[in-house]
């Protein structure tokens, strides 16, 4: 993930008029479910990925910004093996998981599913376009 104390040094490399494009996941991803495995969440790892913090970052190292997005989406999970081997996967948003150590956080998420017969998060992703002053 790109840090927003990088603007400095895009601008020193991109040629004049030059166009910087990222898209990013933003500090929000998969809060939902991390916070369902733990009794105290831990802190999102990337804290400063928001689309209004790098917008502001931009502008202040001489961009003008020409477009930026940011959007919430969906996951889906039809069963708990698949929700398990993504938190191994995604270790910086899933700390210290395993399925011994959140066998009862597990056992509740398959009693929603079993009800519901999906499990979802929420993504959270942002787009920002940036040119060169």
């Amino acid at each position: 993930m790109l840090s927003v104390s990088y603007p400095k040094e895009i601008y020193r490399i991109l040629k004049p008029d030059g166009i910087f494009i990222t898209e990013q996941v933003g500090a929000l991803n998969d809060r939902d479910l991390v916070e369902q495995f733990y009794a105290v969440p831990p802190a999102p790892p990337f804290p400063r990925q928001h689309l209004k913090l790098f917008t502001r970052e931009f502008q202040e190292n001489n961009f003008s910004i020409l477009d930026s997005c940011e959007t919430f989406g969906t996951i889906r999970f039809w069963d708990v093996s698949a929700l398990i081997w993504f938190a191994r996967v995604i270790e910086w948003e899933f700390p210290n998981f395993s399925v011994k150590n959140n066998l009862k956080q597990l056992s509740n998420i398959q009693e929603q599913f079993e009800k519901d017969g999906i499990i979802k998060g929420k993504t959270h992703r942002f787009l920002l376009i940036a040119k060169k002053k």
